[in-house]
């Protein structure tokens, strides 16, 4: 296989990267069924994922399953709201503190293709998921036009939407990111290269203010 088309073995279990193998072991069980769900919608998608391929990953009966959650849909929603209560934590972490955005990538990452699934899906759950990623969006945005010398030509929400799904397609678009990059961006090398240029990117305008303001003008007059 050539370095140009980088293909990633499956997980061998699915809380997350196979490092943290020990830390899945230390969960409850409750947590352990609720990261391997994360895992199968992730990968199989909620219609074919199952409770009993779910509390196998865990470690734990279906039956187990059941009684901590009652159903799939139930369970899938706790997901979702695990996924909301982890996004919030890990923004603000890394609001606070610049260098603890390596450490909040990780932490992200099983979160990453979840969503992307549910978006490809089209499934109307991740609706919330979106809106929360936009507004904390927002968030940065917020900082960013602290330091503006120009007024925003659109509101705040428009701009924190549209980056919001940029960044969604990253996870959605791994597969050609990966292929373009010579690497597997969800693996750790690749991931790294892929950080170091949104940062590098978010840092650096690639347009300036008076470029941005004559092509205003044609939208301004269309």
């Amino acid at each position: 296989m050539s370095a140009a088309q980088p293909k990633a073995p499956p997980p061998a279990r699915p809380p997350s990267d196979a490092g943290r193998a020990a830390a899945f072991e230390d969960l409850t069980a409750r947590a352990r069924i609720r990261d391997a769900a994360l895992w199968h919608f992730a990968e199989h998608g909620y219609e074919r994922a199952t409770i009993r391929a779910i509390a196998a990953a865990a470690g734990v009966s279906p039956g187990l399953v059941r009684h901590h959650f009652g159903s799939k849909q139930a369970l899938h929603d706790a997901c979702d709201e695990h996924v909301l209560v982890s996004l919030r934590r890990i923004n603000s972490e890394m609001l606070e503190d610049p260098s603890a955005t390596s450490g909040g990538r990780l932490t992200i990452k099983p979160f990453q293709r979840y969503v992307a699934r549910a978006l490809a899906e089209g499934s109307s759950t991740v609706s919330p998921i979106f809106d929360e990623m936009a507004a904390l969006t927002e968030q940065w945005l917020a900082r960013a036009d602290e330091r503006r010398s120009d007024p925003p030509a659109v509101p705040r929400a428009v701009r924190a939407a549209v980056l919001t799904a940029m960044a969604a397609g990253i996870p959605l678009l791994h597969t050609q990111l990966s292929r373009s990059l010579g690497l597997d961006v969800l693996a750790p090398e690749g991931d790294r290269l892929l950080a170091l240029a949104l940062l590098d990117i978010y840092s650096h305008a690639i347009i300036d203010v008076d470029f941005a303001a004559a092509a205003e003008v044609g939208y301004a007059s269309s």
